[in-house]
């Protein structure tokens, strides 16, 4: 009679302390070797030859000291598991993007919804997951705790173990501590790479979020009054939020290819000398919309008060926002709202995304619904990476080769700028394509449009890609956007716009996401104690009537 034998995976025995060190070890060599390895590279400005050399061993008595704080039986095990599943993913974005996740970056993963997570999944960043995740967890799986003999021994090495790791920290700070806070203090973001700080910094926004007293709701711009157009038509504005388009690649601000062949002969004005809010979507998009500046903005206010659309709703406007690009991030809380289903299959959608042309239907619709005062509001996917080559259809991909790949990291430099320019490409055919809307209208309503990105992107330059760099160390490319304004002579002259005035406003000013909220009231016609002219791109430009 055959018997049949059970794979069992063998077991290694280990005292609790030898477990904490092998972590630590683990830690401060394998997750972390981005971090050695920049402290290499910026020792040279160093004097101290054992500097750099320190950085290992000040990392494992690090976490040796952090570990042992966790180190509780039933409880360990399962927690270091989590925590080296998750670092995995970071060490992959860190390598690969230079991804820094600090409470800012978090707050924009935790606000990405599944479908726009599935844009990062692909070969590589699952064999991160399995090779520095699931099988470090594995052989953590395999070791057997074996208590000591009796407590005195498990608490004697313990404070053993806990002594000799402080002891090692401070001969460190005795040699080198000088020279730690000389790089700490050029380059802060140092602690913020520390693989596990991204669970410090989810921490910190889920207590932000989630665990602070809501504050009483201001409703702003309750006396606000739309000035009435003398030709007695109805305004109808449509503003298009962009997704991660940078300026320095748009045509209409002197880029050498020709990214906006769709509207170049259409009269757009194009703001030279934009910057974000900040550098990702869950930020940029309810600080533009607010009344408060980039250096003043608070989110827990943000969300506790009127914005600027609320503004026009008061004034009599009709607000809508369709929705193309992972949700409005809490501004159209008080507005109608139409969520493109990206879950259909057709020539616009894949089931997952969709272009931004499948906004145009429903935007028609709004648009012959009742003859009165309105503004829609487009929410684009535009050119939301990485994989920037699901954004337009392959017959309108006029740079080439593309890179067609979620892990553009394995793609050449110049494939990476070709597929994201045909994004924009994309985008300014849809843009023509609103505008077009709008010159079937212009009968019965006084039309304007406007474009703006939420912020921009990175594509390899300084080593970094896509974005969410905290914004005091983000390159140009991440803060930098465009913003775009198509006026027609009728529209200039219902507002009293002297549009020679905006063209000259649109080369030399200096502008940014601050100056939205109040050139939007201020094109638009409506006045409000919340409007502040000073801050409205228009204000100079505006005629007596």
């Amino acid at each position: 009679m055959s018997q049949s034998t059970t794979f069992t995976l063998p077991r290694i025995p280990m005292h609790m302390s030898g477990l904490i060190l092998c972590c630590a070890l683990y830690f401060a060599t394998v997750m972390n070797y981005p971090v050695l390895q920049t402290i290499f590279d910026l020792s040279a400005d160093v004097s101290n030859p054992i500097f750099p050399y320190t950085a290992p061993v000040l990392l494992l008595c690090a976490f040796t000291v952090i570990f042992s704080v966790f180190a509780w039986p039933y409880f360990f095990k399962p927690f270091m598991a989590l925590v080296i599943l998750s670092s995995s993913l970071a060490l992959y974005a860190q390598v690969n993007f230079q991804t820094i996740f600090d409470s800012s970056m978090m707050e924009s993963i935790f606000e990405t919804n599944p479908a726009e997570a599935t844009f990062y999944l692909n070969g590589s960043i699952l064999l991160y997951f399995l090779g520095f995740g699931l099988l470090p967890c594995v052989l953590l799986g395999m070791v057997r705790i074996v208590p000591h003999a009796n407590w005195w021994r498990a608490l004697l090495a313990r404070t053993a173990l806990l002594l000799i790791a402080v002891a090692g920290i401070a001969a460190i700070a005795a040699t080198s501590y000088k020279d730690y806070a000389s790089v700490g203090r050029n380059n802060h973001y140092l602690n913020k790479i520390i693989i596990p700080a991204h669970i410090y910094s989810a921490v910190n926004y889920l207590n932000d979020t989630y665990f602070n007293t809501p504050r009483p709701y201001q409703t702003l711009g309750e006396d606000a009054t739309l000035f009435a157009a003398s030709n007695g038509k109805p305004t109808l504005m449509v503003l298009v939020l962009g997704e991660t388009a940078r300026a320095m690649n748009f045509a209409h601000n002197g880029y050498q290819r020709n990214t906006n062949p769709y509207t170049q002969d259409m009269g757009l004005i194009a703001m030279q000398h934009v910057s974000s809010c900040g550098t990702y979507t869950a930020l940029s998009v309810p600080c533009m919309f607010s009344n408060m500046t980039r250096a003043s903005y608070n989110k827990a206010q943000a969300q506790s008060q009127d914005n600027v659309l609320n503004v026009l709703q008061h004034a009599g406007v009709d607000v809508m926002w369709i929705d193309n690009d992972g949700g409005d991030k809490g501004v159209a809380q008080k507005l109608s709202y139409q969520q493109i289903d990206a879950s259909l299959k057709n020539q616009d959608c894949n089931g997952s995304t969709c272009f931004d042309i499948a906004m145009l239907e429903q935007a028609r619709q709004f648009i012959a619904k009742d003859q009165h005062n309105k503004l829609l509001v487009l929410h684009t996917i535009g050119s939301h990476g990485p994989t920037y080559w699901q954004r337009y259809p392959d017959a309108q991909a006029p740079f080439q080769p593309a890179c067609n790949r979620s892990d553009i990291e394995n793609c050449s430099d110049q494939q990476i700028v070709n597929v994201y320019d045909n994004t924009l490409v994309y985008t300014d055919y849809v843009l023509a394509q609103v505008i077009k809307q709008l010159e079937a209208v212009s009968e019965h309503y006084n039309v304007m449009l406007s474009y703006i990105s939420d912020h921009g992107e990175s594509l390899g330059e300084k080593g970094l890609y896509l974005h969410g760099t905290p914004y005091a160390i983000a390159p140009k490319e991440q803060t930098q956007v465009p913003w775009l304004l198509w006026i027609p002579e009728q529209y200039a002259q219902q507002k009293h716009l002297k549009l020679s005035c905006l063209k000259q406003q649109a080369q030399t000013s200096q502008l940014s996401h601050d100056n939205l909220f109040h050139s939007l009231l201020g094109l638009y016609g409506v006045n409000s104690r919340s409007y502040q002219p000073q801050l409205d791109i228009s204000q100079a430009c505006q005629q007596a009537a």
